[in-house]
């Protein structure tokens, strides 16, 4: 459901941000507003609490935001808030980044290795990325994590590429269960 709404709302608020072509400007606000609700855990609280009038809560939302960032944003947050989705406000934000940066043909990817990879490997998986997907230019989180043993595992949208040995390990661990189970089976129905 939570999905639903991001989506719904985050969709309106990118619609508007193409139509009045302000997209970047929209952007940036957004981050801001991010940066605010992460550091006043207060303001939160105010505004999911069930006892606050959603009057009150509205005029923490001006008194907060209006004049720092834009009249529209400030009304988009308003509607959120006069519909009780608050809660969602983060979600909603998320959805609207994601929407832009498709919007700009810029892919987020996620590298898992199991070492840290080197500048010049990191530029290849880039070239890679950029070469075998429709985006201009990429974002790419790198991690390491040592269960992997060796290779990488590649997330980008809904795709994941997994090259590592662990994951080799267990395909490999499974076949031979299955191998196992059958040779099993046949010996149980020969005697």
């Amino acid at each position: 459901m939570a999905k639903l709404v991001a989506g719904t709302y985050g969709d309106a608020l990118f619609e508007l941000a193409v139509e009045e072509n302000r997209i970047d400007s929209l952007t940036e606000e957004i981050e801001i507003v991010r940066t605010v609700l992460k550091e006043n855990e207060d303001f939160e609280k105010i505004l999911m609490h069930p006892e606050i009038p959603k009057e009150k809560k509205l005029q923490v939302v001006e008194d907060v935001f209006k004049g720092r960032i834009s009249d529209a944003l400030t009304g988009f947050m308003t509607i959120v808030v006069t519909k009780g989705r608050y809660s969602e406000l983060q979600d909603i934000f998320a959805y609207f980044i994601a929407r832009v940066k498709e919007y700009k043909k810029i892919g987020v990817a996620e590298v898992i290795s199991a070492v840290p990879l080197r500048e010049e490997q990191r530029q290849t998986i880039e070239r890679k990325l950029l070469d075998t997907t429709s985006y201009e230019t990429m974002e790419i989180d790198y991690k390491v994590d040592a269960r992997l043993i060796g290779g990488m595992t590649i997330r980008i949208g809904g795709r994941v590429v997994d090259s590592t040995i662990r994951s080799k390990l267990d395909k490999l661990t499974s076949c031979l269960m299955k191998i196992s189970l059958e040779g099993e089976k046949e010996g149980v129905q020969t005697s």
